[in-house]
């Protein structure tokens, strides 16, 4: 049986873990908030109390945490997985983070002896729940036949993708949630000219899921559109940390990225103004208000 570590507790970490307790992985959980740790533990997850203790006794150790910098504690820091490890180790990490720091962590991991998964997901909370997110993973071939397995238990099995031996599922990642992102604020654009204009509000969004535009991120945000309930599966604070990803990957390929620069202001402007905890569909909300339409 594969002795997996899990380090990131987090809205999509938490039940992505319990999954592969429920399906009978050992695993060995560590998050800087011990609470989060309790019902993996009663599912029957062993709780160590530091990252190298989880690094040692495991063969597989997976993060799933919120950006660069936490990344690259966890994985290179004095007390971290890579001091910790041992050659021949798999190191998976699930985060959305930068071709960059990603990069680093190859070069050490390979310094190391250990082989290293790229795997950011696509997914709500939900679908973490329910094992169906799509996850995009390179890193060595031969590590991902090995372990396609762990990822079978958190996605569905046709929206797992291997995508190349370096960063390839990064760039990807950062590309899926730019348009996602730029979706969100044509939508919020078209639903306000179509509510000056008279439009009836449930028909216009329900006629624009079903025409050309529609598409699986606006079918899944109708009812967050209808209702103007911004209760965040993601946040604009979370997007706009993305959308300097990709604008850090476009500047360093020399790839402008202007539709992307500009929606970025999009988020400064919700964070600004008190939304940035809010969904990030809610920058609707805050047209609506620029416009004089809120009601």
């Amino acid at each position: 049986m594969k002795k997996i570590g899990w380090i990131g507790l987090g809205k999509m970490g938490h039940p992505m873990a319990l999954n592969l307790t429920e399906k009978g992985y050992t695993l060995a959980v560590f998050n800087r908030t011990t609470s989060k740790t309790a019902e993996l533990a009663a599912a029957g997850a062993t709780t160590p109390g530091t990252i190298a203790e989880v690094a040692q006794n495991s063969d597989i150790i997976v993060t799933m945490v919120s950006d660069d910098t936490a990344l690259e504690a966890i994985a290179l820091g004095p007390d971290g997985v890579f001091a910790n490890a041992k050659s021949g180790d798999t190191f998976i990490d699930m985060s959305t983070v930068s071709p960059v720091i990603s990069a680093k962590i190859a070069e050490q991991a390979e310094a190391k002896g250990l082989s290293y998964l790229r795997a950011p997901v696509n997914g709500t909370v939900m679908q973490a729940e329910a094992s169906t997110l799509v996850i995009l993973i390179s890193g060595p071939q031969s590590a991902y036949e090995e372990h396609v397995d762990i990822f079978q238990t958190m996605g569905e099995n046709e929206k797992i993708f291997y995508t190349g031996d370096a960063e390839q599922a990064r760039y990807l990642k950062l590309s899926i949630n730019m348009m996602v992102g730029v979706t969100s604020v044509m939508m919020a654009e078209a639903l306000a000219l179509g509510e000056s204009g008279g439009l009836d509000w449930e028909q216009m969004i329900d006629i624009i899921r079903n025409s050309a535009v529609g598409s699986p991120v606006v079918n899944y945000k109708e009812q967050t559109l209808k209702n103007r309930d911004y209760t965040p599966a993601f946040t604009a604070k979370q997007m706009a940390k993305d959308f300097d990803l990709m604008l850090d990957a476009g500047k360093a390929g020399n790839v402008p990225l202007a539709i992307t620069s500009l929606v970025r202001q999009n988020w400064s402007a919700m964070i600004a103004t008190g939304r940035g905890e809010q969904d990030f569909f809610g920058y609707l909300d805050l047209l609506e208000e620029m416009s004089g339409l809120k009601k």
